[in-house]
């Protein structure tokens, strides 16, 4: 079986692009950069509901051309009412090599200002902390890109090939996503051999930094409709056929299934590689279902905590209810919807197959808002490897690189589907965030170290190593 090529990394003679105390002011100067982008993008509020990513993404663009980019190289689309997608590009030399994209979206998940104790859309710095809706996904990631590549313009570096910088909108779900209608429609402004995007990022436990974790898979997303209907009646007179209860017993059944193990070549070198940096009992557990998924024993261990028992499966939870239609009326209609995370290399209909089985067949199981499509694995190609170990061992010694699968979904299988591998890399050791919850936050420094190491990685990667 293939595996993921994790090249070791090499210790380079290389020479330094900038005398140490020099460096150590340029990062300053740019922490403060990336500092004032993620500001502002914090503060445009750029929800579904009554938000603009078309705002924010005029606004990015007139940062990037007051720090010298041509208007041909920043361009913003808007593929709907307030929805804008930015596209930035610094030139490289003509040497025929694709671009490389650095990906993030600037649309987050609806903040409601009496469920937070701070104000969402206004950005708070506390405690060495930064705190607003979108600070960890994934505004962060769309300032520190930005202040890379104004960086490098600053330094007047030339790239070995173009770097192109997007800004994306609806990748939280909303119905108009710029990722995918930008492929369709305006596939050369962001056609690149590959892509660095969000998903991965350090693995923190109890302060310590473990790994840093690049994402080369993920799971794909399918909701489905459970619906259970009877003919109804007065309250006064129940029987035993009760659409609500029906539906509550086959949700009931759901939750006490679990889908079989299945491990791909992402999810196996995961566990292999996490083994040595994790405790008993889990370390032990993840070496064995390495080599045997059909270890029942590690399975049961692995599955105690909700991230490892992801990785192994696919899972579906009953997130929504809908029943009845008057408190003295027997339901006519009940029904739930069912949140599937389905593995890379799995059958939506299998899935939706096994979902009808549980649910019996008085309650009907049907998919709802869309198909699921796959989403290959990215095998990163040797470079990207050797810069991401190299450069992450300089800034973390002794931190092994591990590649990860997402339980969750981003834009990246778009990319992944028409051919452009995708890479989620983000040097972010940011521990628990909150991300889509209340006080969503991230600790500054974590985000001065991310930032100072994307552009350490880009500039790498695209024609000047740095030590």
């Amino acid at each position: 079986m293939r595996r993921i090529g994790l090249a070791l990394a090499l210790s380079l003679p290389l020479s330094l692009s900038l005398p140490l105390p020099l460096l150590a002011q340029a990062r300053t100067e740019w922490n403060t950069v990336a500092h004032d982008l993620l500001k502002q993008l914090i503060e445009i509020n750029t929800q579904e509901s009554n938000g603009s990513t078309l705002a924010a993404a005029e606004a990015m663009a007139a940062r990037l051309k007051a720090a010298g980019f041509a208007d041909s190289d920043v361009t913003v689309l808007s593929n709907a009412p307030r929805k804008g997608n930015l596209i930035a590009r610094l030139r490289g030399k003509k040497l025929g090599k694709k671009p490389i994209l650095l990906l993030s979206h600037i649309d987050v998940v609806e903040a409601k200002p009496e469920d937070w104790t701070l104000p969402p859309y206004t950005f708070v710095e506390k405690d060495s902390t930064f705190y607003g809706r979108g600070i960890a996904d994934d505004k962060d990631d769309g300032a520190i890109n930005l202040a890379l590549i104004m960086r490098l313009k600053a330094e007047h570096f030339v790239p070995d090939r173009d770097i192109i910088v997007a800004l994306t909108t609806d990748e939280e779900g909303g119905p108009a996503n710029g990722v995918d209608w930008l492929i369709k429609n305006h596939r050369d402004l962001i056609d690149a051999e590959y892509a660095l995007n969000e998903g991965g990022g350090g693995r923190v436990k109890n302060g310590k930094k473990l790994s840093h974790d690049v994402q080369a898979s993920e799971k794909k997303v399918q909701n489905f409709m459970f619906e259970a209907t009877n003919p109804g009646g007065h309250s006064s007179v129940p029987v035993k056929e009760n659409a609500i209860y029906e539906l509550a017993a086959a949700l009931s059944r759901v939750g006490a299934y679990d889908f079989p193990v299945h491990l791909n070549v992402i999810t196996r070198a995961y566990f292999e590689r996490s083994a040595p940096i994790t405790d008993v009992p889990m370390g032990p557990a993840m070496k064995a279902i390495a080599a045997n998924e059909h270890d029942a024993a590690a399975a049961a261990v692995l599955a105690t905590d909700a991230q490892y028992n992801s990785q192994m499966r696919t899972t579906c939870v009953a997130t929504m209810l809908d029943g009845g239609h008057a408190l003295n009326a027997l339901p006519q209609r009940a029904r739930a919807y069912v949140n599937c995370r389905i593995l890379p290399d799995e059958d939506p209909d299998s899935v939706q197959a096994q979902l009808q089985r549980l649910a019996g067949d008085k309650v009907k199981v049907t998919k709802h808002r869309g198909v699921a499509e796959n989403s290959p694995p990215s095998v990163a190609s040797g470079l990207l490897m050797t810069e991401l170990e190299r450069n992450t061992k300089e800034m973390w010694p002794g931190l092994p690189v591990i590649p990860t699968m997402s339980t969750g979904a981003t834009d990246g299988r778009f990319l992944r589907t028409v051919g452009i591998p995708t890479y989620g890399v983000s040097g972010q050791f940011y521990g628990p965030t909150n991300a889509h919850g209340m006080n969503e936050h991230i600790p500054q420094k974590a985000f001065y170290d991310a930032s100072e190491f994307m552009y350490r990685l880009v500039k790498s990667l695209t024609g000047s190593p740095i030590s």
